[in-house]
């Protein structure tokens, strides 16, 4: 969609928006949350659909949206079970039809406000604009400064420019969402895929508000795995660090066992140093487990491409044409 056409369509309130909201265990305030969010979109355009993706809820979130009067802006697509958020957002940004799409979370942390602000930028000629968020403070230490090291880690071992404290709330344009359809893969990192296929982008700050019910089930745990994927999605340094140590400790033996010859044939055989011994083959030992553990890290997503599975399956979907 040209410049022009982007304003005007805006200014019309014409605009085809898809909203895409994955959510797990929302059954709290996901009628609340729909209410609301149907309000401030028909006021920004009379084109809309809110794409709710369920992930496998264990409690009756789907059921209560089920009980919803019918409604042709609500749509539903209900996962088999949890594939995770990656994978939700990747159904549901499959299924929308509109020329911009906003993805967002159903536990009124990312602002409706800045619905307006998104829509002027794209209007403007950004394709993605996406939500910063101020500050972390409301994280534990340990989340806060795991978060700013992974950011650091990512722009120096990736080629991907992915902005720090950038999360999944943000706009993109038509273009973008057809490039991301092309994407294959089944292991997901969204936010190194939104930063790969680069266009035209902008960042907004927002301050992130107080969760409306329940607590967030990303632990350190599942944060810590979602690195792990973002590192091995998106980078092979790891791989050529351990092929420079493995260098690096061959280099050392070699100068080791030369020095150790040369003292053998000046001034003969000492006693053999035991725990000298124990202690190289242990380290030794240690270095070949980590690097066979960070090879497996790859070997593993590798196995997982190559059985070709669909990336999701659903059980339910309401509201799209048949």
């Amino acid at each position: 969609m040209q410049l022009t056409e982007r304003k005007l369509s805006l200014d019309n309130k014409t605009v085809s928006l898809s909203c895409v909201v994955p959510v797990f265990n929302e059954e709290a305030v996901i009628l609340e949350f729909i209410a609301a969010l149907q309000s401030k979109l028909q006021a920004l355009t009379e084109h809309f659909e809110i794409i709710i993706v369920d992930d496998g809820s264990r409690d009756y979130t789907i059921e209560k949206i089920l009980q919803m009067p019918k409604n042709s802006h609500v749509k539903l697509l209900g996962l088999s079970r949890n594939f995770g958020k990656e994978i939700a957002l990747t159904a549901g940004l499959e299924h929308a039809s509109g020329d911009v799409v906003i993805c967002m979370d159903a536990d009124f942390q990312h602002p409706f406000e800045l619905f307006p602000v998104f829509l002027n930028h794209w209007a403007n000629g950004y394709d993605m604009v996406y939500g910063v968020r101020y500050s972390r403070k409301s994280e534990s230490y340990l989340k806060r400064n795991f978060a700013r090291m992974f950011y650091w880690l990512m722009q120096k071992i990736t080629k991907i420019d992915m902005p720090e404290n950038a999360g999944d709330f943000r706009l993109m344009d038509r273009k973008i969402l057809d490039a991301l359809k092309q994407f294959p893969e089944r292991t997901r990192f969204m936010k190194g895929l939104y930063a790969w296929v680069g266009f035209k982008k902008i960042g907004v700050p927002f301050e992130v508000k107080e969760r409306a019910a329940g607590k967030s089930s990303w632990g350190f745990t599942r944060l810590t795995e979602l690195a792990i994927t973002g590192i091995t999605s998106f980078s092979d340094v790891p791989l050529r660090v351990w092929g420079f140590i493995g260098f690096i400790i061959s280099l050392g033996s070699l100068i080791y066992a030369i020095y150790i010859i040369t003292v053998t044939m000046l001034y003969g055989a000492d006693l053999p140093g035991f725990p000298t011994l124990v202690v190289a083959i242990m380290f030794l030992g240690g270095i070949q487990l980590l690097s066979i553990g960070i090879l497996g890290e790859y070997i593993a997503r590798i196995f997982t491409e190559v059985k070709q599975r669909p990336k999701y399956l659903l059980q339910i979907k309401e509201g799209f044409p048949e």
